[in-house]
């Protein structure tokens, strides 16, 4: 492996003349905030585990800042970026700035949202300061079409970072701790200043791991039929889950008569449920058929 110059990272100057020179303004509209402390990168780098085997796919590069220091750790990284001037210059930064390394950098121009393959060896981990506005879609879409994604590690606001992670029972639990929870082990992995950003957000950032169940959830449900369980669930969160699923159960009876089969409380409420118990609700969908083709019609 080709040891990159001391000073291949990407400084607060560096970034500054890299936007001037390409005409480049954050932009709210895509959730633009770069990353302007190299220790910053670093960190990240450190606190996603990185190995020397590893492919990564990066979303959302913008000038560079954490591309370059996934280059110092990882075998190879991809990075998918969405805008046409920042990805038509981002080859030519790893070039000028790490040549030994600019062999294992590919680049993706697209939509994150729109990937479904990349070139090469299959992703192994995601790394990425992905823009707020599209965080949690984002995160979802690659962990469901890439599940040679072993380790995830993403910057977020903190209060997406916040949801991602809680518990069952916690106020902000909802339709994201869910969903990550069934592809991964998830969990908080530290707090980002908002002075390390250009330009400074006006929110916190958090960094959320996220590690890959070794073993798929065990259901017979398919996760599309989970999800929409999830989904009708969290919709009405302040009604019992016999009235939030009644839309997707066809009836409140017919809701009520498939959570008892899955040992659910009709009376419980869908922030107090683990990923597990909304798969059961999934598989019980037939007793909702059933409940529902046995109420009488209109007289």
């Amino acid at each position: 492996m080709t040891s990159p110059t001391p000073d291949a990272l990407l400084g607060p100057a560096d970034i500054r003349e890299l936007a001037a020179a390409l005409g480049v303004r954050p932009t709210k509209q895509r959730g633009q905030n770069f990353v302007i402390d190299a220790n910053t990168v670093r960190r990240i780098v450190r606190t996603a585990g990185v190995r020397p085997d590893d492919v990564v796919v990066e979303v959302g590069p913008g000038l560079g800042s954490l591309t370059l220091a996934l280059l110092e750790a990882a075998d190879r990284v991809t990075a998918v970026e969405i805008d046409d001037v920042l990805a038509a210059a981002l080859p030519a930064t790893v070039t000028a700035r790490m040549p030994g390394r600019a062999e294992r950098f590919a680049l993706v121009h697209s939509d994150a949202m729109h990937v479904t393959g990349l070139p090469g060896a299959a992703p192994t981990a995601l790394v990425a300061n992905l823009p707020y506005n599209v965080a949690v879609p984002v995160l979802l879409h690659m962990l469901e079409h890439f599940p040679s994604i072993e380790r995830t590690l993403v910057m977020v606001q903190a209060e997406v970072a916040d949801r991602l992670a809680a518990p069952p029972g916690s106020k902000v639990y909802g339709v994201p701790s869910v969903k990550a929870n069934w592809y991964a082990e998830v969990k908080r992995a530290g707090a980002i200043g908002r002075n390390v950003f250009w330009p400074a957000p006006n929110v916190d950032s958090g960094l959320v791991s996220l590690v890959r169940r070794a073993e798929p959830l065990k259901t017979t449900a398919s996760r599309r039929e989970v999800f929409a369980v999830v989904d009708a669930a969290f919709a009405q969160r302040r009604k019992t889950l016999r009235a939030a699923l009644a839309g997707w159960a066809g009836s409140a009876a017919a809701a009520e008569a498939a959570l008892v089969a899955a040992g659910v409380s009709p009376q419980a409420r869908g922030e107090s449920l683990t990923v597990e118990e909304f798969a059961r609700i999934a598989e019980n969908a037939e007793h909702a058929e059933h409940a529902e083709n046995k109420e009488p019609g209109p007289q």
